[in-house]
C-alpha cells in the first residue's frame, strides 16, 4: 500500500531484507498487540492447559502479522526492482510502505507506465494472499484444518468450511499457521478493493490508464465502491471498517477536486 511513510522515531527497528532498506516503526507494534489481542486470547483458551500462555501467544501473533506485512511489501519491492527502482520497506500503523527511492539500469527518473504500475500494485496481494495458500496447502497435506479460515470476516468465513482435517496439537503451531494466514487473507483482500490510494484502486487507475479513461474515473470508481462498503459495515455492526472506507469515499471525491492528489 503506498500512502504517507511516517516519521522516523529511535524507537524504530532498522535492517536489511533482500538488500532493501527496511523500518518498521514502533507504530506497528502497538497496533498489532491491539488487533492481535482476542486472537491470543482465544487460541490460549483452547489449548489450555497446555498453552505456554496469553503473552506468548500474542508474540507470535505480532510476529506472524509482521512477517505477513513484510511479504507484502516484498512483493511490491521486487516489482519495483524489476522495472529497475529500488524501493525501502516501511512498516507502520497503517501496514506497510514499498517507497521508490532510486533507478538503475540506465532509466534515470522516468516513471513507469501504467502496466508496470498494474504488476508493482498487484505483486504486494499476490505474494501476501500466495503465501497465505502456500501454507494452508501445506496444513491440509499434512492433514491439519487451518481454523483461521472460518474466521474471516462477511463471506470469506466460506473459506472454512472447504477444508477438514484435525486440529493442530501444538498452541505454537496452531498460532504460527492461523495468525499468519488470517492477516495475510484479510489484508491482502482488502487492498484488492478498487479504491485509491489501496492497490486494488492503483490497480483500477492503471487500467483506465490503458484504456485512454482519465484518472477521475478511477477516482469515482473509488468513492462509489468506498461508500457502499462504508454502509455495508456500519449496517453490519463492522464500525471500524464502515469509519475506514468512508474516509476513503472522503479522500477519492476530494482527490476529483482541481489539486487533488491523483
Amino acid at each position: 500500500m503506498l500512502l504517507q511513510q511516517p516519521g522516523e522515531s529511535p524507537y524504530d527497528l532498522r535492517f536489511n531484507l533482500f538488500s532493501f532498506v527496511t523500518r518498521i516503526s514502533w507504530t506497528f507494534w502497538l497496533v498489532a498487540v491491539v488487533v492481535g489481542y482476542d486472537f491470543a486470547q482465544r487460541a490460549d483458551r483452547i489449548y489450555a492447559p497446555e498453552s505456554p500462555g496469553r503473552l506468548a501467544m500474542l508474540v507470535v501473533w505480532v510476529a506472524a502479522m509482521a512477517l505477513s506485512i513484510l511479504v507484502h511489501e516484498l512483493g511490491h519491492a521486487f516489482a519495483f526492482r524489476r522495472y529497475g527502482t529500488e524501493s525501502s520497506i516501511v512498516l507502520y500503523y497503517f501496514g506497510g510502505l514499498a517507497i521508490p527511492v532510486t533507478s538503475f539500469r540506465g532509466r534515470g527518473s522516468r516513471s513507469m507506465g501504467s502496466r508496470e504500475d498494474l504488476i508493482v500494485a498487484a505483486a504486494g496481494p499476490a505474494f501476501q494472499i500466495g503465501s497465505a495458500a502456500l501454507v494452508v496447502l501445506i496444513a491440509w497435506l499434512m492433514g491439519y484444518r487451518v481454523l483461521s479460515l472460518s474466521m474471516m470476516p462477511g463471506p470469506l468465513a466460506n473459506l472454512g468450511g472447504a477444508i477438514e482435517g484435525r486440529d493442530f496439537s501444538s498452541a505454537l503451531t496452531f498460532g504460527l499457521v492461523n495468525f499468519y494466514v488470517w492477516p495475510s487473507i484479510v489484508w491482502g483482500v482488502l487492498n484488492l478493493v478498487p479504491v485509491l490510494p489501496l492497490d486494488g484502486g492503483r490497480i483500477a487507475k492503471a487500467i483506465v490508464e490503458m484504456q485512454g479513461g482519465d484518472v477521475t474515473i478511477a477516482a469515482w470508481i473509488g468513492v462509489i465502491t468506498a461508500a457502499l462498503i462504508s454502509y455495508w459495515g456500519f449496517t453490519t455492526g463492522q464500525t471500524f471498517l464502515g469509519i475506514f472506507f468512508a474516509s476513503m469515499a472522503i479522500n477519492n471525491y476530494q482527490s476529483i477536486q482541481p489539486g487533488g492528489p491523483w
